[in-house]
């Protein structure tokens, strides 16, 4: 299985990379649809990481894919920018995908 990052800044994606993870940096919606898609026809990738800002671009892209796919987990991580209430979005996540309020 392999992980791949889709980022909004070459600084963490360099930090990707030197643990092992390849990536792109993207910086518009257009961008970022693109790669996202040309990831999601590689069977073996197991694990789409997106910076909070990439994702950002397109959310309603990325919202309607983590909802249909089941592989690639589509995961956003936080990075220098990101400021995001993590118990939140994980509050939202379980909202969107099961219909339950934690």
């Amino acid at each position: 299985m392999k992980m791949y990052l889709v980022s909004d800044n070459i600084d963490t994606l360099v930090g990707m990379r030197l643990a092992g993870i390849d990536g792109v940096v993207v910086h518009d919606a257009a961008a970022l649809e693109k790669e996202v898609g040309e990831c999601l026809e590689d069977s073996d990738l197991g694990i789409l990481m997106l910076t909070e800002k990439a994702a950002g671009f397109s959310p309603e892209y990325i919202r309607g894919l983590k909802l249909k796919l089941h592989t690639p987990i589509i995961v956003e991580i936080p990075d220098r920018h990101g400021s995001r209430d993590i118990a939140g979005s994980i509050n939202n996540m379980v909202h969107e995908s099961i219909g339950l309020k934690l």
